[in-house]
């Protein structure tokens, strides 16, 4: 299958859990995360707000702020391909953009440099074995990683994990997944 492919079945699936698997696995994924060194380590983290069908974020942020963690969002800027993060304090900060994404207020947020972020939690539909990724299709992780030098990691259930999955010359893996039976270092 091409990435389209995968990308289409993968939204179908997710989309067709029943509510309380759905709730059950985001409860496993959030713990496993936070039980992590990683999470543990980091007193930054960067992370989008999850939207439907997608891992629940929102559980993870309100863990981060209650343990003192500072919480960066991402806004894109479609025109130049790109996407910054904003330092969010409360959910209030955040306004519907286009396809209906939670990004925040540039003008009630602060912009924050993409190394500020100790681990950066990279949304994904479909993860190979080595990290390699098929996201929604924007390319704006893969950009935004290019020059990103902490940790990364991503949530995903183990039937989102594939032997291995299309590839560019410009996708850049993450280094860690966690599902639902825990961590997995990928270096």
């Amino acid at each position: 299958m091409d990435k389209s492919e995968l990308r289409k079945s993968a939204i179908a699936k997710l989309k067709h859990l029943a509510d309380t698997e759905k709730e059950q696995i985001d409860k496993q994924l959030t713990s496993n995360l936070i039980r992590s060194n990683l999470w543990t380590e980091a007193k930054t983290i960067g992370i989008t707000v999850s939207q439907g069908f997608e891992w629940d974020t929102k559980s993870i942020i309100e863990e981060a702020w209650e343990q003192g963690k500072t919480v960066a969002v991402p806004k894109c800027l479609p025109k130049a391909k790109k996407m910054d993060f904003y330092k969010l304090e409360n959910f209030h900060q955040l306004e519907k953009v286009y396809y209906n994404l939670l990004e925040p207020k540039p003008e009630e947020t602060e912009k924050m440099d993409k190394n500020e972020m100790d681990l950066l939690i990279v949304p994904g539909l479909v993860f190979d074995k080595k990290g390699y990724r098929i996201g929604f299709g924007g390319g704006f992780y893969d950009r935004f990683l290019t020059d990103y030098s902490n940790d990364t990691i991503a949530l995903l259930h183990s039937s989102q994990l594939v032997e291995s999955v299309p590839r560019e010359s410009y996708d850049i893996p993450v280094e860690n997944i966690v599902t639902e039976a825990g961590l997995v270092s990928l270096l």
